[in-house]
């Protein structure tokens, strides 16, 4: 192991374009760790660390950092960090020491670096029943142009379970939205790659592609991209939603609804392998569905197979046909 002359807080730079080229990490995962890891910048600086080289890294710097930021408040939401939110932090820096092993740099283990317990609300996922999915899909105005492409929005992304930076990243040539010979099309699929590179095919309902059809039909611009705002701005090269502006029509759909449940883009990919699930499809071929590498990122899901498990059995294994 060598000792780097060079300060922690230059090194992140390194790191950043060491996950991009060498590990062949996805812009928007690249642009996770960079806005996690300018926190722990900010910590060093603000703790006159700025300087602070690898080797000189300690557990107890380690420790005033999760201080920090478990009573860090955040400008933007004017309330502190959720214990979820902090392991992401935490586990960005992780990943910085283990670039320091790789690079044979000395420094502090990873190991060093303990993730905060989860509250058990935290680890439940958050999805909506197919009423609640209605009422959500019904509210936008589809006689304005923005309604119908947020409608189109809303109906894609419960067809499919994208996630939002894979919706934002689709164009309108992949979507096949015109009638062949006067016969409508009732379904398409169409490749798309997610995390880590990988490709999986999804699934565009009839209903979905009769929304998209709607709104493309009312597209008067040239642009590419199929999601698109109505804006005239002519500083910017394409007119395409960011996955900010995906998260507000969402919220402000579920606001609008009066859902008990602060919905998201992420929220109705849930909701899209929770209605597999209870339509009786296996947990394998929803994994292949939502594109996870791991089967056991999918079995988040088991609290619906769990439940209708139980269900099953206070019905058919009783035991009222034992006589004693």
């Amino acid at each position: 192991m060598k000792k780097s002359s060079i300060p922690i807080t230059q090194h992140i730079t390194l790191f950043l374009e060491y996950i991009e080229i060498e590990k062949g990490l996805s812009q928007n995962t690249v642009k996770s760790y960079a806005n996690f890891l300018k926190q722990f910048s900010n910590f060093l600086t603000t703790n006159k660390l700025s300087n602070c080289k690898p080797h000189q890294l300690t557990a107890d710097h380690i420790w005033k950092y999760r201080i920090y930021l478990s009573r860090h408040i955040d400008p933007k939401k004017r309330s502190q960090i959720k214990k979820s939110t902090q392991g992401y932090y935490l586990i960005a820096l992780r990943a910085l020491l283990d670039y320091f092993s790789d690079k044979d740099i000395e420094s502090l283990p990873s190991e060093k670096v303990k993730l905060p317990k989860q509250n058990k609300d935290d680890k439940k996922i958050k999805f909506l029943s197919i009423e609640q999915i209605e009422k959500l899909l019904l509210a936008p105005n589809t006689n304005a142009q923005s309604g119908l492409r947020d409608r189109a929005i809303l109906e894609t992304l419960f067809s499919t379970g994208l996630r939002v930076a894979e919706l934002v990243a689709l164009n309108r040539n992949q979507i096949n939205y015109t009638s062949f010979m006067g016969k409508k099309i009732k379904d398409q699929e169409i490749p798309v790659t997610g995390k880590g590179g990988r490709t999986r095919v999804v699934f565009f309902s009839e209903r979905a592609l009769g929304w998209l059809t709607k709104y493309l039909n009312e597209r008067k611009d040239m642009d590419e991209a199929l999601f698109v705002h109505f804006r005239s701005r002519k500083d910017v090269d394409s007119k395409r939603l960011t996955p900010q502006s995906i998260e507000r029509i969402v919220k402000k759909y579920a606001k609008i609804t009066g859902l008990d449940i602060l919905a998201t883009p992420h929220t109705l990919r849930h909701s899209f392998a929770t209605d597999l699930l209870n339509q009786g499809l296996d947990l394998r071929t929803i994994q292949e569905l939502l594109g996870h590498k791991n089967i056991s990122t999918t079995q988040i899901y088991t609290h619906v197979t769990n439940k209708k498990l139980r269900d099953i059995h206070r019905q058919f294994h009783s035991g009222k046909n034992i006589k004693n």
